[in-house]
């Protein structure tokens, strides 16, 4: 387990990473009352969130961007496997803070995140959202980058305004969507049917038909909630396949091409070009 601590302005960041041969629970509190907002990258690790005998689990959390008030009776219990590393970052404020923050981003909490700043438990769950390329990119970088001592907190420092400027600009657009409805169940099923079958994947008028959706609606209501289109998510994540195939030597470029759903080779690696700024044959 590694854990790094920043502080910017009135924030509290706190940058966790741990992988582990078996299975272990992980438990930590907070030591007085904070509004926060937790991003979590491709370690898919499990959270149970425990408070006044109740327990908010979350299976999947991969790629989510969870915003939460918690004060010192909450517990988060992350349980790393395996399969399921922790790769997490939490960006945190007393409430107390809220009025003395820069830039005006009290009033942009307390306009967004209205039910976090006046909290009515141990514990409320604010919006949350799969995050988008974007903040995917800034999160992965936490974890992928060579920096050490002093340069390493100052990169930390530079990424975090731009990641909370993506989180609450997402959270505006969503909520100039909220009057409008949105399906997440069935949504979540088309998002699973995509990652079960990244190497042949249904088209779209098979994944609305699955899904009870007629195709407009689908693509309108998918990138309303995760931030991109269908085959955009698709693509993103048939990529993201590959990277972790290659560079943990689990295959080669082209096996990791095949894998993935890519019958020509050269697409394949000027997609992953164009996503991560070099070609899978440049992976160490």
């Amino acid at each position: 387990m590694t854990r790094d601590f920043i502080h910017i302005n009135d924030f509290v960041v706190l940058v966790e990473e741990a992988t582990s041969d078996t299975v272990e629970v992980d438990a930590c509190f907070f030591e007085e009352p904070l509004i926060a907002v937790a991003f979590y990258g491709s370690g898919n690790v499990d959270l149970a969130v425990k408070y006044d005998q109740k327990t908010k689990n979350f299976n999947h959390t991969k790629g989510l961007a969870l915003s939460f008030y918690a004060d010192e009776k909450v517990e988060f219990e992350h349980t790393v496997s395996p399969n399921k590393n922790l790769e997490c970052i939490v960006v945190a404020t007393a409430p107390r803070n809220l009025a003395h923050l820069p830039n005006d981003e009290g009033e942009i909490f307390a306009e967004l995140l209205q039910e976090l700043v006046d909290p009515s438990d141990h514990y409320v769950e604010g919006p949350s959202f799969l995050m988008t390329p974007e903040m995917e990119r800034i999160v992965d970088a936490f974890f992928s980058n060579n920096y050490t001592g002093k340069t390493k907190m100052m990169f930390f420092r530079s990424q975090i305004t731009a990641l909370l400027s993506h989180f609450f600009g997402q959270l505006a657009l969503k909520q100039q969507e909220a009057s409008k409805p949105l399906h997440r169940e069935q949504l979540n099923k088309a998002k699973e049917i995509l990652l079960e079958n990244l190497d042949n994947p249904p088209s779209l008028s098979e994944l609305s038909k699955a899904i009870g959706f007629n195709t407009t609606r689908l693509k309108k209501e998918f990138k309303a909630i995760f931030g991109v289109p269908v085959f955009k998510y698709l693509q993103n994540e048939r990529l993201s396949s590959a990277h972790k195939l290659i560079s943990e030597k689990e295959a080669t470029v082209q096996e990791a091409a095949w894998q993935v759903g890519y019958d020509s080779l050269s697409s394949f690696s000027n997609a992953f070009a164009k996503k991560f700024g070099y070609r899978p044959s440049q992976i160490k």
